[in-house]
């Protein structure tokens, strides 16, 4: 008979919870604090002092729309890739026999040992090659299909009984069919969770696009963020040090929020896909 917690566990678990928050908290309510308050007073906060005036001049120093733009299409381009391939892979290498397969996931699996430092200049070599950099084919591809995808949807589709697939074929499936309408409803909650995986990874990787891009054009949010000091002090003549922050602090607001709402939205399914990827095939 499962116990229920105690109030202690309540208490541990509230105190984390603060622990966690704070932070954001912290940096949310600063962005909207005058920029002298952020360095005199950083852990107060007075709602009726609340300003906007950090956010406004942001946006006139940073091209954090563009930045905003880009991900976005990186986001919806390379995310559906990864969705729509991996899931795929992951079922051949679940429910096919064919020669060499163990060996091929083991090769798969393999390239999770790399440091993504490793492959960079490789990489960069070939986007060279293609003539692909500054474009957003250097952006989207690379990566695109990655082994760690791989491995979880393979671990997710392992856990379906071979009789319902087979069930599927005797009513007449094609094996696409099979994969689309059998497999893909009883892996929707994997799905979502590599999908809120591959969303948070994309949209906070920042090494391989401040590589592949250099150009303000096709810079992404995260590389954006990262020359924003020197954004602002360059479009704005004597800048102190108090302004830098308030400006700093009003871009990263803006930029935690779309994470936390799709989290927000996703997290039962994020949570019950962890569970069933946890599955053992």
């Amino acid at each position: 008979m499962n116990k229920k917690p105690g109030p202690i566990v309540y208490v541990v678990l509230t105190v984390l919870a603060v622990l966690f928050l704070y932070p954001i908290w912290w940096a949310l309510s600063s962005s909207i604090k005058p920029a002298a308050e952020i360095i005199s007073d950083p852990l107060g906060f007075d709602p009726a002092r609340a300003t906007l005036a950090g956010y406004r001049a942001m946006f006139a120093d940073v091209p954090i729309g563009t930045g905003f733009v880009n991900t976005g299409i990186v986001l919806v381009v390379k995310g559906a890739m990864t969705l729509f391939f991996c899931p795929l892979a992951g079922y051949a290498f679940a429910k096919y026999r064919f020669r060499g397969r163990e060996a091929l996931f083991g090769l798969v699996l393999l390239t999770l040992m790399l440091p993504t430092l490793v492959l960079i200049i490789p990489l960069l070599l070939e986007m060279s090659t293609l003539n692909w950099t500054n474009t957003y084919q250097a952006l989207i591809l690379p990566g695109s299909i990655d082994a760690f995808s791989i491995f979880w949807m393979r671990q997710t589709i392992a856990a379906i009984p071979d009789e319902l697939l087979d069930a599927g074929r005797v009513d007449g499936a094609t094996e696409f069919g099979v994969f689309r309408r059998i497999v893909v409803p009883v892996i929707r909650t994997g799905i979502a969770a590599l999908a809120v995986l591959t969303m948070m990874n994309i949209y906070n990787d920042f090494v391989w696009p401040v590589v592949a891009v250099n150009d303000e054009r096709h810079q992404t949010l995260q590389v954006v963020l990262s020359t924003l000091a020197q954004n602002i002090t360059g479009n704005r003549v004597g800048a102190d040090f108090a302004t830098v922050w308030s400006e700093l602090l009003a871009a990263s607001s803006i930029a935690m929020i779309p994470l936390l709402l799709i989290f927000i939205a996703l997290q039962r399914h994020f949570i019950n896909g962890i569970l069933a990827g946890s599955v053992k095939g």
